[in-house]
């Protein structure tokens, strides 16, 4: 507990308790606030009062518990929610209803709380659902916490146990010591309280590309899309607002992220061209085909009638990396991938020049359990000036990570995020 209180000294900690029947354990929670060192101020909902009283909260945090957003003791030095918002070093939303989850992911202000929750500017918020385990897993709620996540939001998932219900299971709300560690925890690791890419708008593109020899056949390749997709979960999950330009793929993406899918490389130029112009960061993770029949087939074309072999005339693509690198405007930053079988950092260094990208992704289609298909990745990174980073093999998760650090690196170093 000395840890704790050392890391929550001091601290102003805006508490918000909604209408679930884990509210009961509200007082607690404030307690163990206060005995660890923070101030704590506390918004509830109407509902909450069902399950906790306001002068018990009033009396373990000896400050007036609002409730009613338009109460006219609280109206002091005007938009109270503003001034509190800006007063705290984070809010905690413990316990959070699927109800206030569902008002907070779609932008409502209809009373005190979700007022506040708007008006945080550059403090995290940790919520803390509590409810029983079908609502918690039913798709609405997963949904919401998708949204509430992009907005950089903290979704703690509530603990397993014995429910309300009278069920086992998910859903249960975590223990107020338990509550208070993790927020210590938070507030002392997390130095940076902005999402690191709020505010800025990132284009991915991800799998593979088909081009069509008849109406049933197509020439492609065997990018599964997996690392795209992980580059664009990053971005959503770091507060970017991202558009996801997919070939054909079996994958999902979070419901927050605007995702485009096109067939081939033709498709996936003219989604480039569109939506380029208005991005901040632009990373060309797609196995585009570099060539397209000249002539496909509008219908099946039968081997009885081509005979023995088959010579199908090619066409050039249009590349959307080079233009991206041709087009690009001050401030804007584009990141191309290289997946090569030899010479690998000679031919990234090439590209890198060729395409005027300002980072390039090298990878080797050879290096086992790596690139098509898998789950993970064996990266270098590799930008002006011969700096060049080599990566360990890691999940594709992870690579997308260090490939954002990487970018934010060089934003923070030209004062530009």
């Amino acid at each position: 507990m000395v840890a704790m209180k050392e890391s929550l000294q001091g601290k102003k900690i805006l508490l918000a308790i909604t209408g679930s029947i884990s509210a009961y354990k509200a007082p607690l929670l404030v307690r163990e606030f206060v005995k660890a060192g923070a101030e704590v101020r506390i918004v509830m909902t109407e509902s909450a009062q069902k399950f906790v009283t306001p002068l018990a909260l009033q009396n373990t945090s000896k400050n007036k518990v609002i409730i009613d957003m338009f109460d006219d003791s609280i109206q002091e030095r005007g938009s109270w929610h503003i001034h509190l918002a800006q007063w705290c070093d984070c809010m905690v939303i413990a316990p959070c209803s699927a109800t206030t989850l569902a008002r907070i992911a779609h932008g409502f202000a209809d009373n005190a709380l979700t007022a506040l929750v708007l008006a945080l500017s550059d403090v995290p918020c940790y919520i803390f659902p509590a409810m029983d385990t079908d609502m918690w897993l039913h798709p609405a709620t997963q949904n919401n916490c998708d949204i509430v996540r992009s907005f950089g939001y903290h979704i703690i998932e509530p603990a397993h146990g014995e429910l309300a219900s009278g069920l086992i299971g998910i859903g249960r709300m975590h223990e107020p010591t338990e509550i208070v560690c993790l927020i210590a925890q938070k507030l002392q690791t997390e130095k940076v309280r902005i999402p690191a890419l709020k505010g800025k708008k990132v284009l991915i593109t991800a799998g593979p590309t088909y081009e069509r020899l008849d109406a049933v056949r197509f020439i492609g390749n065997f990018s599964s899309g997996k690392m795209g997709f992980a580059l664009a979960e990053y971005a959503r999950n770091n507060g970017a607002e991202v558009i996801l330009i997919s070939g054909p793929v079996a994958l999902k993406a979070s419901t927050t992220i605007h995702r485009i899918d096109v067939e081939s490389a033709e498709q996936m130029f003219v989604a480039v061209c569109d939506n380029f112009p208005s991005v901040d960061i632009a990373i060309f993770a797609a196995a585009v085909a570099d060539y397209t029949p000249l002539h496909p087939a509008t219908h099946k074309m039968k081997k009885e009638h081509l005979g023995e072999t088959l010579s199908v005339s090619l066409k050039q693509t249009q590349d959307s990396l080079a233009w991206a690198g041709k087009n690009k405007k001050h401030g804007q930053y584009i990141v191309g991938f290289a997946l090569e079988t030899e010479n690998d950092l000679e031919q990234g260094k090439g590209k890198l020049k060729r395409k005027q990208c300002d980072m390039i992704v090298v990878n080797n289609a050879l290096t086992k359990d790596s690139g098509f298909g898998s789950d993970n990745n064996t990266i270098t990174i590799v930008k002006k000036n011969d700096d060049i980073s080599p990566f360990p093999h890691l999940s594709k998760s992870e690579c997308a990570k260090v490939i954002f650090e990487s970018i934010i690196n060089d934003y923070a170093s030209n004062e530009e995020l």
